[in-house]
Order: structure tokens, then sequence, then C-alpha cells
């Protein structure tokens, strides 16, 4: 059974088209400055620009499909708390700290998520 795709919303896939192919620019600019033997610390300057636009790029990807990601199990999990699972706590943790996580930090919420859906799934398999 194949995995089901994401989309991305047409908004953040636009941007992030646009910052490629700006990249895409500056990149044959820094190739056209090495054939000239133009400055080094500009060429220098070039690269770090690129290399700054690329991190920004990545960065609006990940942050939509982790925070994405993270809301959903959030969802699931409040969804799957009757109200004495015992990590109503966490959940209610998860829910008001969401707006603020930095992107760094989703990957960890995300297993925390897990396991807490992990924990529920047991939990109400039992009561059954």
């Amino acid at each position: 059974m194949k995995k089901p795709v994401n989309k991305l919303p047409s908004d953040l896939v636009l941007d992030i088209k646009n910052r490629l192919k700006t990249l895409s620019g500056q990149i044959n600019g820094i190739v056209k400055m090495l054939d000239e033997g133009k400055d080094l610390e500009q060429i220098n300057i070039q690269f770090k620009s690129v290399d700054k636009g690329l991190q920004k790029a990545h960065y609006l990807l990940l942050d939509e499909v982790y925070r994405k990601a993270l809301a959903i199990g959030i969802v699931k999990a409040v969804d799957s708390c009757p109200g004495d699972c015992g990590s109503e706590d966490k959940i209610e943790y998860l829910k008001n700290e969401f707006p603020t996580i930095a992107l760094t930090d989703l990957t960890d919420k995300l297993k925390e998520i897990q396991l807490i859906a992990n924990r529920l799934n047991q939990y109400n398999e039992k009561k059954l």
C-alpha cells in the first residue's frame, strides 16, 4: 500500500520555488564571478548569501511539514484521551506551547506526542 503524499500549500510552494529560482541566479552569478576572476571577498559574500537563502527555504519547508505533523498528533491525542488517561498535563502543555515551538524543538515534540499516542492506544485497547 502506498503512503499518501502530503501536499504543501500552494502559496508555500510558490514562495519556495521563487526563492530557489533567485538562488539559482545567484549561483550563476558566482560562477560568472569566478570566471571573471572577481574579488574573493565578494565571491565569499555571495556564497554566504546563497547559503542563507537555501537554509531559509529549507526552514520554511520543514516548519510546514513538522508543525503540521505535530498539530495532527496533538489533535489525535486530545481526541483519544478521555480525561483520565494519565497524559492530560503533557497534552495540554503541548497544545499551549504549539504556537511558539521552535523548529529545532519540533522533532522532539513530535516524538513526545507519538509516545503519548502509543500509550493512549494501549490505554484505550485495555478499556475495550
